[in-house]
C-alpha cells in the first residue's frame, strides 16, 4: 500500500511564502513522476509542479514558474512557493504517477493521492 500525507499548508498574505510537503510511505517499484496539483473553486485540478525521480527534471505551471520550487528527497518531495497571490489559493495535492514521465499533466493519469493540504492567500 502506498499512502502520501501532505503538510504545511495554511495562510499568508500576497506576498508570503509556505513550504509543503509530501511525505510518501509503502514502495514504488522504479522511477515515477510525483507531482503538486491545485485544486481550484470550481473543483478542477491544475498540476502547479512536477519532478521525475529517475532524472530530477522539474516540471512547472506558467501560473507559478519562478515563484514555486519542487524538490524531491527520500521520503517525498517539497513545494516551496513564494511570492504567493491570492489566485494560489486552493487544496493542495501530491500525487505519484509509477513508472512514467512527467510528461502526463492530467490529474485522472495518477495513481496515489494524498488528502491535501489548504492554502489561502488574502490580499
Amino acid at each position: 500500500q502506498v499512502h502520501l500525507v501532505e503538510s504545511g499548508g495554511g495562510s499568508v498574505q500576497s506576498g508570503g511564502s509556505l513550504k509543503l510537503s509530501c511525505t510518501v510511505s509503502g514502495h514504488i517499484d522504479g522511477s515515477y513522476c510525483m507531482a503538486w496539483f491545485r485544486q481550484g473553486p470550481k473543483r478542477e485540478y491544475e498540476r502547479v509542479a512536477a519532478v521525475y525521480t529517475g532524472s530530477g527534471n522539474s516540471y512547472y505551471s506558467d501560473s507559478v514558474r519562478g515563484r514555486f520550487a519542487i524538490s524531491q528527497d527520500n521520503n517525498g518531495a517539497d513545494l516551496l512557493m513564494n511570492n504567493l497571490r491570492p489566485e494560489d489559493t486552493g487544496l493542495y495535492h501530491c500525487a505519484v504517477l509509477p513508472h512514467l514521465s512527467c510528461w502526463r499533466e492530467d490529474a485522472s493519469e495518477y495513481t496515489y493521492w494524498g488528502q491535501g493540504t489548504q492554502v489561502t492567500v488574502s490580499t
